[in-house]
């Protein structure tokens, strides 16, 4: 993980190299490790110019199990800044309203190179930009049907490690989304996260107590975890939720916002006899958020119409800008995954 605060020209360098040393550790090519670094830069300059400042968050996204475990890099940029007044002019290619103070790329040059890319902006609240990066040039073509799955992961005092990870695998039929939160912080937590994420690709066809239950022995080897399993049924269309600690997750359906619970327990050391199963309808409009304890229990649900047509990442990026500020510091690792999107 790579979390940049960008408040000065010097940071943009940094941010530069942080994402050629996530290209590294995705085994991207020099060119695209170029392109990685080239969408970093003009994300950070654009904190600075417009915004007087902000983050560059910066994580290795895998591929689901199907696509063959391709790694891409994640670059996410947020602000509390006064927002983008016209996005569709700074969108076009090449545009830069400082030209003095930029590499000339602009935003639309970012969304042209990137495999995918796009922001959200609100007049006085700020601005989030997301950007994926991956082993080949994007190509033209229509996106997969159905919902998408995104999110964002910060380590709690810019660590390298974080104890949390979210992970999805797409089948035919279904959709399951898994998000973990291994007990504790650093190395030790991110191993109990990543085994849960990584026992999902050979278990994502079964039912989420399932999973659930299976996951109780790969994690007994490690510290345990507090872990949530969402599972859509393309067919039928309804959404199977289940939960075992404090993993938070909250369904929003017809324009209201629930909370689906979780039970008490640790995976891998303190699971329930008995995993209950919330069976909830899913429409076009549905939006799914799963999200560990790190981000405040009582944090406010977006309600802003266009921000549900974004990319799921950028949901999970606004969540937790939104959620936190300099008064309500993050007190641990806060992962943010979202299902949903049309």
């Amino acid at each position: 993980m790579w979390d940049v605060p960008v408040d000065d020209s010097t940071r943009v360098r940094d941010v530069r190299v942080a994402a050629e040393e996530a290209s590294a550790h995705a085994g991207l090519t020099p060119q695209r490790t170029a392109t990685a670094a080239l969408v970093a830069t003009e994300l950070a300059t654009n904190l600075l110019r417009h915004a007087d400042g902000g983050h560059v968050l910066i994580n290795l996204v895998e591929h689901g199990y199907d696509e063959g475990h391709l790694t891409s890099v994640q670059l996410v940029s947020l602000d509390h800044g006064p927002g983008i007044p016209d996005i569709a002019a700074a969108m076009r290619d090449g545009y830069t309203t400082t030209a003095a103070a930029s590499l000339g790329a602009g935003l639309g040059t970012c969304r042209r190179i990137a495999n995918a890319f796009d922001l959200h902006s609100a007049p006085g609240r700020g601005t989030v930009a997301v950007a994926r990066i991956d082993h080949e040039p994007a190509r033209p073509g229509p996106p997969l049907p159905g919902p998408r799955t995104g999110g964002v992961n910060v380590p709690l005092g810019r660590a390298e490690h974080s104890g949390d990870a979210w992970g999805r695998v797409r089948g035919r039929d279904r959709l399951t989304l898994l998000l973990a939160d291994g007990l504790g912080h650093g190395a030790k937590a991110a191993e109990a996260s990543t085994t849960a994420v990584t026992e999902l690709r050979g278990v994502a066809d079964r039912s989420p107590a399932e999973i659930l239950r299976h996951l109780g022995g790969p994690l007994r080897r490690t510290r345990g975890a507090a872990v949530a399993v969402a599972q859509l049924d393309l067919a039928s269309g309804r959404l199977h939720f289940a939960g075992i600690g404090n993993v938070g997750a909250r369904l929003r359906t017809g324009g209201t916002w629930r909370p689906l619970l979780s039970q008490p327990g640790i995976v891998g050391a303190q699971g329930p006899a008995t995993v209950l199963v919330q069976r909830e309808p899913w429409h076009d409009d549905s939006l799914l958020v799963l999200h560990s304890d790190g981000l405040p229990t009582r944090w406010t649900p977006p309600d802003d119409d266009t921000l549900l047509t974004c990319d799921p990442a950028v949901v999970s990026a606004v969540i937790l800008r939104d959620a936190g500020s300099a008064a309500r510091p993050v007190r641990d690792d806060t992962c943010v995954a979202v299902l949903g999107g049309r």
